[in-house]
């Protein structure tokens, strides 16, 4: 398994008690899968995806990401991981609008390191991966809402992550553009080799998803396996 949460629970403060967002939870999820997470607002997806993605720790429980256990590490050690293994979608695609889609993607692997050449080809790799291969000098207000989002999602496959978070990337798109994105989540779920855990309140787009996991009240439920 790439990504593993084992007895997971999570806890906030709320007056003289606590609110439990995760009960217990427990999610396996294997290269190159899609996991859908669905449930109603304030059942607890987003912060299982905040402790997947290692940003919040758990009261209890451990994940485990492509074989690492995170429980005991530093601030920087999780940082690093976080770089390394960990790709984010974020629900928003907060893009830097003086940058062009390549230049996006090539930020981060600069960040990481990557000399400027290999940098630029990796970026142009992912931008053509998701179809935008005549956008790539495109700045942010060039581009419609959905090829933002598929300029996200290549940017958080940069650095070949073996672990893919996806926030809610439908939320401000039309049926149509929601679709072709979950379509390209999927495909490059497929490609790339990733475990992809998709969190999103709509099912309409799901039919390609290997499980639909349902989250209620902080508990998870794997009622189905689609594939």
């Amino acid at each position: 398994m790439s990504l593993n949460l084992t007895g997971v629970t999570l806890t906030y403060p709320d007056g003289d008690t606590r609110l439990t967002a995760l009960d217990r939870v427990g999610l396996d999820v294997p290269k190159g899968s899609l996991t859908a997470v669905v449930g109603p607002s304030g059942s607890g997806k987003s912060s299982l995806l905040a402790v997947a993605a290692t940003l919040t720790a758990p009261d209890t429980g451990t994940v485990t990401v492509d074989g690492t256990p995170t429980t005991g590490m530093t601030r920087g050690e999780l940082t690093e991981l976080r770089r390394h293994k960990i790709g984010i979608v974020f629900q928003q695609p907060n893009l830097l609008p003086s940058l062009t889609a390549a230049e996006q993607l090539q930020v981060m692997a600069q960040i990481d390191g990557r000399k400027p050449r290999a940098a630029r080809n990796r970026a142009m790799e992912l931008i053509d991966a998701v179809g935008l291969t005549g956008q790539a000098g495109r700045r942010p207000h060039q581009l419609s809402g959905g090829q933002r989002q598929r300029v996200n999602i290549a940017r958080a496959l940069m650095n070949d992550p073996v672990v893919l978070l996806v926030d809610e990337p439908t939320s401000a798109l039309d049926h149509e553009r929601g679709a072709a994105v979950i379509d390209l989540i999927t495909r490059l779920t497929r490609r790339q080799g990733t475990a992809t855990v998709l969190v999103t309140h709509d099912r309409t787009h799901l039919t390609a998803a290997d499980r639909i996991a349902e989250v209620r009240d902080g508990r998870l439920r794997l009622p189905a396996t689609l594939r």
